[in-house]
């Protein structure tokens, strides 16, 4: 049980040494740096346009920097291990403006969903940058991360696992479809030594994955389902805790609804309106996440997360003001991580290989005994 506990809040390796035996051995670029950043920018724009066409999206503008006060960032968890970084700016003021570096825009979204006017059906969609200082930095944790951060205005009907699975259906098509682009313009991309990418994904409840492996810690259950189920998957109901006690993995309170009461399997009663896209990563022979997303909290699961998670200080705060006061609409929305997805595509071994961060001397050390080259 303690490794499971220790599994919860994030999936990251934790150690040097162990992160050296997991990278490849027989690794080599199947495309060489500026081959790739063509190919980096390509997928981009394929993604970006494709998405926004799929879920009826409009690309928007995205903070860098929020106001602390505004209650508006993203803690990632609900044990406060992650916290954003966090500056004084605003010369002259008496009172300086204590702004933060987003960790995500999860939030900023929604309440933009409003800002921007849009209606059932429509969405928006950023190119967002943030900084997650409290990564362990491996092979796919950067400090500098990038995202797809999107949001979709939904009605109290479409808070169901059925909307949710049409939606992750919609962005995996697109993923999928950016992948078989990229091999079309760069040939030797396709090669034999890797699977094709899956063009269907399966999806999973949280309870039924710890059916199948209920002694593993949750990355050892996700690594084995995807080895001896389906190379992708989607894993629903991540934030309520399962029949053992723990949840899948630690979720923030305030943006997914991991508390709705769902189907009944086997008389059990299963939750959770949100989950992550996994895949298997044919390079690594590891599990890889592409994606969190959700339907988001109304303001009664909002109470009722914030209740379990010790938080209901937050309540004050004006994001969940507004949530309470009806002010913004529901949605559902997520986070697609491009450096991620560029990486599964490209067949990477590292996340440096498709973007630019900071790395420690013994994470470079180790991946140019492994042939590996980040970009610095």
């Amino acid at each position: 049980m303690t490794d499971k506990r220790a599994d919860l809040a994030g999936p990251g390796i934790g150690n040097y040494g162990d992160l050296a035996k997991e990278l490849p051995n027989d690794y080599e670029a199947l495309l060489p740096p500026m081959e790739r950043m063509k190919a980096v920018f390509a997928m981009k724009n394929y993604i970006e346009e494709n998405l926004c066409k799929e879920l009826n999206l409009q690309m928007v503008q995205v903070p860098l920097i929020v106001d602390k006060d505004s209650g508006v960032n993203d803690y990632l968890d609900r044990d406060g291990s992650r916290t954003p970084v966090e500056f004084p700016c605003g010369l002259g003021l008496d009172n300086p403006i204590q702004a933060q570096v987003v960790q995500a825009a999860t939030k900023w979204k929604r309440m933009a969903l409003e800002q921007f006017g849009c209606k059932v059906g429509e969405g928006i969609c950023t190119d967002m940058r943030a900084v997650r200082k409290d990564y362990f930095l491996d092979h796919d944790h950067s400090a500098y991360v990038d995202q797809w951060d999107w949001e979709l205005v939904i009605t109290r009907e479409d808070r169901t696992l059925n909307y949710l699975k049409d939606i992750v259906t919609k962005i995996w098509k697109v993923i999928w479809g950016a992948g078989n682009m990229v091999q079309e313009m760069f040939p030797q991309l396709r090669t034999s030594k890797y699977p094709e990418f899956p063009e269907k994904l399966i999806f999973l409840h949280a309870e039924e994955i710890l059916d199948y492996y209920p002694d593993l810690p949750r990355k050892q259950r996700e690594t084995r389902i995807l080895m001896e189920k389906a190379p992708a998957i989607f894993i629903i109901g991540i934030g309520w805790p399962l029949r053992d006690g723990y949840p899948h993995e630690m979720r923030a309170a305030d943006y997914d609804d991991w508390a709705t009461a769902t189907i009944v399997n086997n008389s059990e009663q299963y939750h959770g309106l949100n989950g992550d896209i996994l895949v298997w990563n044919p390079v690594t022979k590891r599990r890889h996440e592409l994606t969190s997303m959700g339907i988001r909290v109304t303001k009664e699961t909002l109470k009722i997360q914030l209740k379990i998670s010790g938080q209901e200080d937050f309540l004050n705060l004006p994001y969940h003001q507004a949530i309470l006061n009806d002010r913004i609409p529901l949605s559902i929305g997520g986070g697609i991580g491009q450096s991620r997805t560029f990486m599964y595509l490209l067949r990477s071994a590292h996340i440096g290989e498709v973007t630019v961060s900071v790395w420690p001397k013994a994470l470079k050390d180790i991946c140019v005994k492994k042939n590996i080259h980040v970009l610095e």
